[in-house]
């Protein structure tokens, strides 16, 4: 039996899938480890970072194990890159009903699934959804998009605003630096999920790896709409690539500057100081929403300048799913529930 939640499509008949989340089971593909949980916290919706999605909410940030791509660089190897089945004596069981009502406890608006990749434990998320949607939370994500179609309609249903992570834009990177064979299952999925939901895309850069991809990214995107918020950080490697050199952040300043006219909203974040992390109104260039980055312990929402999601000064719509919500979400629904 073929796996079908992501590109790899796993014989299962020949044992488990390659991220070690699923197996056959009586004709059926069925999770191996359902509601296991390697994380929950509280945090700000900047630091997941989505930009364009409920600007300074509070999320319940969860995540599993295992992952369908082997980054030689990633920055939580020891959940996502080794056997699911090493890591559970460190894992948390939670029934879907009661992470929910965790989330209210913690005061937070919405849940974001971050640390790996949903599709390995899309079942469990599909059975967090229907208590979060009772309760009138909205779900987001991060991805790394190498989903089949069908997963990928699945994600839609869960999540109303997702990230996805385009880990560079050739063949070759995606072979050499993550383990799979073609970067074209991802691009097709970000244009497949911005017909559905509310997308961010996500671009790491490696010095002299894919820095020279920036401006073909970027005419990408906004093949797609010009509206989709991008977001460009350094990759600073970890795993297998520790000693690699952090990117230079002036090359990637100049290489972006050439990038302004083809995206509406452009963001260089992961280092203290960045003078990227505004939102700019795309028509009148004025500042809409201001930010501050605290490097990678995360950005924060200084000031939504941005009524009713438009411009103060000349009323163009900014693009945003939901708007400004009150950092403690208990105020929100003692008024009446989030909406999603």
């Amino acid at each position: 039996m073929k796996c079908a939640f992501c590109e790899h499509r796993c014989d299962l008949g020949k044992g488990k899938s390659f991220c070690g989340m699923y197996q056959e089971k009586n004709g059926t593909v069925v999770e191996i480890f359902p509601n296991r949980w390697s994380t929950y916290s509280a945090s700000r919706v900047e630091s997941v970072p989505f930009y364009h999605a409920y600007p300074g909410s509070r999320s319940m940030i969860i995540g599993s194990a295992g992952c369908n791509f082997r980054c030689r660089y990633c920055s939580n190897g020891f959940i996502a890159c080794q056997d699911p089945a090493n890591v559970q004596d460190v894992m948390y069981e939670f029934e879907p009903e009661d992470l929910v009502r965790m989330a209210q406890k913690l005061g937070c608006h919405n849940i974001v699934f971050n640390v790996n990749e949903p599709a390995v434990s899309l079942p469990s998320l599909e059975a967090v959804k229907h208590y979060a949607g009772k309760a009138m939370i909205p779900m987001g994500c991060l991805t790394n998009g190498y989903t089949t179609p069908e997963s990928t309609e699945r994600l839609a249903k869960v999540f109303s605003f997702i990230h996805v992570g385009l880990k560079g834009f050739t063949d070759r990177f995606y072979r050499e630096y993550v383990g799979i064979r073609s970067v074209e299952p991802v691009l097709k999925n970000i244009e497949a999920l911005s017909r559905s939901c509310h997308v961010e895309v996500a671009f790491p850069v490696i010095e002299d790896v894919n820095d020279h991809e920036l401006f073909d990214v970027a005419a990408f995107i906004a093949g797609i709409r010009e509206d989709i918020p991008w977001h460009v950080f350094r990759l600073l490697p970890e795993h297998d690539m520790k000693e690699s050199v952090y990117p230079n952040i002036e090359r990637i300043n100049q290489a972006l500057a050439s990038c302004r006219d083809k995206l509406h909203y452009i963001y260089f974040h992961n280092f203290v100081g960045s003078d990227w992390v505004n939102t700019l109104c795309p028509e009148c260039k004025q500042v809409v929403v201001k930010r501050f980055s605290l490097g990678c312990s995360g950005d924060r929402l200084d000031e939504f300048m941005a009524p009713e999601n438009r411009c103060s000064s000349c009323d163009t719509p900014i693009a945003m799913h939901g708007t400004k919500v009150s950092w403690n979400a208990r105020q929100i629904r003692s008024t009446g529930g989030a909406k999603t």
